[in-house]
């Protein structure tokens, strides 16, 4: 799958929106007001905390960020790619181009570049593949919905969660994104996932890690001219 990205596109990443993390909110609402202004708006993945279509606890809990993106999403392009915290979502948002982990990188073209996009956490290794496959299965999490009597589940899934540090800074990452590009043919690579908000050149590729809208407090806009980090 090729799209064109537009030239005031905006990527947002990891925002790990929770009753603690409410940068996607701001930033969601300043978009609606048109505070911010974009036709195209890449969401990176993990934009909740936790979520997935089959979750009754956590679609309810993050109502208001869904109903909004489903109103914007009448108005500008939203392209969503699920992250590790985040799947299952075509049923929350019919009017949003969803794109799942195994279905990514998704690959674009900007200018007279290419350009693959992922959330980050794709080419690890088959035993996480596996898992994933495993968590995302619509039956196990059907079970698991009937299993979480009085939401016990998700509540101690929410608290563990809330308890996290996930902003910090990682010494090897220019290491690990050197080993990254292997998997890619592209001109550019964005990614989300790492929490880092950095870019390198290597072997004629541009790497671009988005900021995490929790950790840095930044989205990025591409343009003309290049990658551009802005403050919510």
């Amino acid at each position: 799958m090729f799209l064109s990205i537009k030239p005031d596109a905006i990527f947002v990443a990891d925002s790990h929106f929770n009753n603690k993390n409410q940068e996607l909110l701001t930033f969601l609402t300043k978009v609606e007001s048109k505070k911010i202004l974009t036709s195209q708006l890449f969401l990176m993945g993990d934009m909740i905390d936790f979520i997935s279509g089959e979750s009754r606890y956590f679609v309810k809990q993050n109502s208001v960020v869904i109903n909004l993106l489903n109103k914007l999403s009448n108005e500008i392009e939203i392209i969503y790619l699920e992250g590790n915290h985040d799947y299952n979502l075509k049923n929350l948002f019919p009017n949003i181009q969803v794109i799942k982990r195994e279905n990514q990188p998704l690959f674009a073209n900007f200018e007279e570049k290419t350009v693959a996009i992922s959330h980050g956490d794709n080419f690890i290794n088959w035993k996480y593949d596996l898992y994933c496959k495993f968590i995302r299965n619509a039956v196990f999490l059907r079970v698991m919905n009937f299993l979480d009597i009085n939401y016990f589940i998700s509540k101690k899934i929410e608290n563990a969660l809330l308890s996290k540090n996930i902003c910090h800074k990682m010494n090897n990452f220019e290491h690990i994104v050197k080993r990254r590009l292997e998997n890619y043919n592209t001109d550019i690579v964005i990614e989300g996932h790492y929490h880092q908000g950095v870019g390198y050149f290597f072997d004629n590729k541009e790497y671009i890690n988005i900021p995490s809208l929790c950790c840095q407090k930044k989205y990025m806009r591409i343009s003309k001219s290049g990658f551009h980090g802005e403050e919510i």
